[in-house]
């Protein structure tokens, strides 16, 4: 009987991906010789399942493929690292670039979009765009935010797509600014609109402070660290130049940003590390949570935040003293000078067909397929962490009723060049100087500088530090400062000190 039953499961299955197979578009594969595709990952290991789960699964059954997926960097390697020896961060685009050529190169290539950058100023991607036109490939239900984004890294031009992607949004307390009788924040609306808001419907003292707004959710945020991704990253600000050989920070803009955060937080408006106070008595399980604990009344938070929000209310009469959020989102703000422009969507799974592939048209066909309007029905129903890039299946959670766009109306910043992180790989004590950074701005919170002055001492020991460095890539810092290199096959820990 269980065999029976396991069997008309498996036929089931088995109709289904056919159906599946038979409206996608693909093309049919020669029945008579399986054909290889190599798919090329910027990361992995030995389980790859998750990856084949998501992506390659249904294609592979459906059509006579047989799918290899190739790391660029293979995690396993690192279980056998040698603990005395310093860690050096794996350069992807170089690993990348390997697998890509040689005898037997990989026909897809998977990257986030700092990689893909490079990988198309260096002409080793084939353009999607005649190839679209060609079989009619409908892209019109994609989300502008994604296409635009993939378009802009190839000056207009498609040379990757992507199903799915990650975003954030700003989550607001309905109830807190009815109460306070202050309208609520709306899609595309300035930073400094935003903070206005937030200092309207701040209050309290001490334990009993509500926040305007943080830029992100959890107790013990750093507003020096939380403002680089949200609130600097679509600005371009660098703290130092392209070669590391000169600080950027001293400069009418970086003032203004620190001006603008350290009021902000100095005023309460924002929370510092040492602004909430729990109670252990009172601990919740969302006690570290300063959005649905009431302590904030806006926050930054991913899409998946939606689900967290959704299972505290659910289960609000097992949380002592808690009461459901009324909630809605809109878009992050936004910068006058980059109108349109956001900072967190992130496109960490572009799919692109590598110009030396061998399998080019069996690349494409499948590159079609998880793009397709059938892959992203059957995602649909899934309760993923990432939200689909065709519209037609982005939907708000069941039963629920929020600003849905407000996820992906803004445009992703230009991703980071691949050749910054190579540079603090090879230089790790670059790292260091954004810590120094971190100092000078608690000196302006403490009032001990202004903002001009806490740059300007920023920068003149950041271009010592930069100078040290350039004379000796290897070289790192303490806390204040002393710089030291590492011994070479030493225990972790030992280094050599320069007086």
């Amino acid at each position: 009987m269980r065999f029976k039953k396991l069997l008309s499961v498996s036929l089931a299955a088995t109709l289904a991906l056919g159906l599946l197979a038979g409206c996608n578009g693909s093309k049919a594969a020669d029945p008579q010789q399986e054909k290889v595709l190599r798919i090329g990952v910027l990361y992995g290991g030995y389980d790859d399942s998750y990856f084949r789960q998501q992506y390659t699964d249904v294609y592979e059954f459906t059509n006579n493929v047989r799918i290899e997926v190739v790391p660029a960097i293979d995690s396993n390697q690192y279980r056998y690292q040698d603990s005395s020896e310093p860690y050096v961060q794996p350069d992807y685009l170089e690993n990348m670039k390997k697998i890509m050529t040689g005898s037997n190169p990989v026909d897809i290539v998977v990257t986030d979009t700092s990689v893909l950058y490079q990988l198309i100023k260096e002409n080793m991607l084939k353009q999607l765009d005649p190839l679209i036109q060609e079989d009619k490939f409908d892209t019109s239900d994609f989300v502008p935010a994604v296409i635009d984004g993939i378009k802009d890294l190839g000056d207009g031009n498609l040379y990757a797509l992507t199903p799915n992607f990650s975003s954030s949004a700003l989550y607001y307390n309905k109830k807190m600014f009815a109460d306070a009788g202050v309208e609520p924040p709306t899609d595309n609306m300035t930073w400094e609109d935003m903070f206005n808001l937030a200092r309207r419907v701040a209050k309290g003292e001490g334990k009993d402070r509500v926040f305007g707004f943080s830029f992100f959710r959890y107790n013990g945020s750093d507003p020096y660290w939380d403002m680089q991704y949200s609130y600097l990253n679509p600005l371009q600000l660098k703290t130092f130049d392209d070669k590391a050989e000169t600080m950027t920070v001293n400069t009418p803009q970086w003032t203004k940003v620190w001006e603008t955060i350290s009021k902000l937080t100095k005023d309460k408006i924002i929370p510092d590390s040492n602004s909430i106070m729990i109670d252990d008595a009172e601990y919740t399980p969302i006690s570290n949570d300063m959005f649905l604990s009431g302590k904030v009344a806006m926050t930054v938070a991913e899409s998946y935040y939606v689900n967290e929000i959704t299972d505290a209310n659910n289960n609000a009469s097992k949380i002592k003293n808690f009461t459901p959020v009324d909630w809605d989102v809109v878009t992050l703000p936004v910068h006058p000078e980059k109108p349109g422009v956001g900072g967190n969507i992130w496109l960490s799974n572009t799919f692109a067909i590598n110009s030396a592939a061998p399998n080019p048209e069996t690349a494409w066909d499948f590159i079609k397929f998880i793009n397709g309007e059938d892959w992203a029905k059957l995602k649909s129903r899934s309760n993923s962490y990432e939200m689909l890039a065709r519209k037609s299946y982005i939907k708000p959670k069941a039963g629920l009723d929020y600003n849905v766009q407000a996820f992906y109306l803004l445009k992703p910043t230009t991703p980071t060049d691949p050749k910054l992180d190579k540079l603090m790989s090879d230089k790790p004590g670059l790292y260091s100087i954004s810590s120094v950074g971190q100092r000078f701005f608690r000196e302006v919170l403490e009032n001990k500088k202004t903002p001009a002055e806490a740059l300007k001492e920023w920068e003149e020991i950041g271009n010592k530090m930069l100078l040290e460095i350039k004379n000796n890539p290897k070289t790192q810092f303490q806390e204040d400062g002393t710089p030291f290199v590492p011994e070479e096959g030493a225990a972790a820990g030992g280094a050599v000190f320069k007086g």
